[in-house]
């Protein structure tokens, strides 16, 4: 599970006020929720694209912070994408996964990579003991 800041300034229920219906437009219809870190996640169990296996998203809720948006896109192996004759639903996959995290977080790609190494670079856990 990735989870992705907001833009500066703005907040999830900003760029998303209709979060459900935005997963909706942008995987297929929702069929469950599925519990992460205290927050209910809605999961699109059979996605529109033949390239996903299972979608989850929806808010990761802290007290006294901004709401990330909490993401996992399950996706079927690439052998098992062409030998489904479903190559060409690849880059409309990519496609919908890029324009539903800039819809929402307002940060295009380049910003979202910058923004994970970033939080990579000042995780304490990951420097060692001198």
């Amino acid at each position: 599970m990735k989870e992705y800041k907001m833009r500066r300034g703005e907040t999830l229920e900003e760029n998303a006020p209709d979060l459900k219906g935005t997963v909706e437009g942008y995987f297929g219809p929702v069929t469950g929720t599925e519990e992460y870190k205290g927050s209910d996640l809605y999961v699109v169990e059979e996605p529109d694209n033949p390239v996903f296996e299972r979608i989850v998203a929806g808010a990761s809720e802290y007290s006294g912070k901004k709401d990330k948006l909490a993401v996992h896109f399950e996706e079927k192996p690439a052998a098992q994408v062409i030998e489904e004759g479903n190559a060409d639903a690849a880059e409309d996959a990519v496609s919908a996964k890029n324009d539903f995290l800039l819809e929402v977080t307002g940060r295009d790609a380049k910003s979202r990579r910058d923004s994970m190494k970033r939080s990579v670079e000042d995780d304490p856990d990951d420097v060692p003991n001198a």
